[in-house]
Parts: C-alpha cells; sequence; structure tokens
C-alpha cells in the first residue's frame, strides 16, 4: 500500500497551521481527496465529518454531523491548494471565503470580512483574493442551477460516519 500523503490545513485568521494527517484518508485521485474526520476541538455544534477535496478547483466541500450521526449541512471553503511531490504534502490553504448549505437548501456566504481584512493586512495578494471570488462565483451558480453538491459528493458510500 503506497504512504499517506501529508495534508495540512492553513489558516490566515487566525493564523495557524493544522496537521490533518490523522483524517482518514478514503480516497485520493489527481483531482479529489476524500477523507473522514473528527473535530479538532470539541465542539457542542457539531462533531465530525467528510470532506470532499477538489484539488484543482479550490473547493473542499465538507458534509458536517452532530455527534449522534445526524447530517447538519454542507460547509463549503475555498481553499488554495499546495501541493509537494517531493514531500508527498498538501497544504491546503483557506481562503477565507465560506459558504453553508443547510439541509432545508438556505445559502449563507460567510467571512467576507475577514477576506477583505486580510487582503487589507497583506495577509494574503490580489491573485488569492480573485481566486476565492472566481470560487466563490463559481459555487454559488452551482448552487443557484440545482448542480449542488457535486456528484462526487453524492457517493453516499463516503456519507457513513
Amino acid at each position: 500500500m503506497a504512504k499517506k500523503p501529508s495534508i495540512y490545513r492553513k489558516r490566515y485568521i487566525p493564523l495557524e497551521t493544522v496537521d490533518i494527517t490523522g483524517d482518514e484518508l478514503m480516497f485520493r485521485s489527481e483531482d479529489m481527496l476524500i477523507t473522514r474526520w473528527n473535530a479538532i476541538r470539541p465542539r457542542a455544534d457539531f462533531s465530525k465529518g467528510v470532506s470532499f477535496t477538489f484539488l484543482n478547483e479550490g473547493l473542499k466541500i465538507s458534509r458536517y454531523y452532530d455527534h449522534s450521526g445526524n447530517f447538519l449541512y454542507w460547509y463549503c471553503d475555498i481553499i488554495e491548494v499546495q501541493y509537494n511531490e517531493e514531500e508527498d504534502s498538501y497544504n491546503l490553504v483557506d481562503l477565507l471565503l465560506d459558504v453553508k448549505v443547510m439541509a432545508d437548501g438556505t445559502v449563507k456566504v460567510l467571512d467576507a470580512g475577514e477576506l477583505a481584512e486580510a487582503l487589507e493586512l497583506n495577509l494574503i495578494n490580489n491573485r488569492q483574493t480573485c481566486q476565492a471570488l472566481r470560487a466563490l462565483d463559481s459555487l454559488l451558480k452551482m448552487i443557484d442551477t440545482g448542480q449542488f453538491p457535486p456528484a462526487e459528493c453524492g457517493q453516499k458510500e463516503y456519507w457513513e460516519i
């Protein structure tokens, strides 16, 4: 069996890099990672989830579950993927904009103010900001046209928690 890659989640606000290599890697291809995970820090609002990381689209789409394993919502992180082939490691850089899609279909765009703050403080650059806005636009169009979640996220065998 091939060695498991290292996976890191990097955030700018708050500034942190978290090693999430311990998440269960369920699937890996050149285009996608599918992982199952438990919350890094104990939370009252959710407990665990499954993430579908679209490596070329800059999206990490996650199904969030409560402590009883009930589906709560989809959470979409807009990210920049940095892959180091020599180390076989992924840095999933959070570009701050997020979209939450509730079970009833309600859509919430989150953290636009954080994106503005990160740009003003030079934590991210213009290219990353444009990348985040384009990914947000693409994601919202997907939702508006009924193409959400993407077919890859509909593989229910990965939903088992």
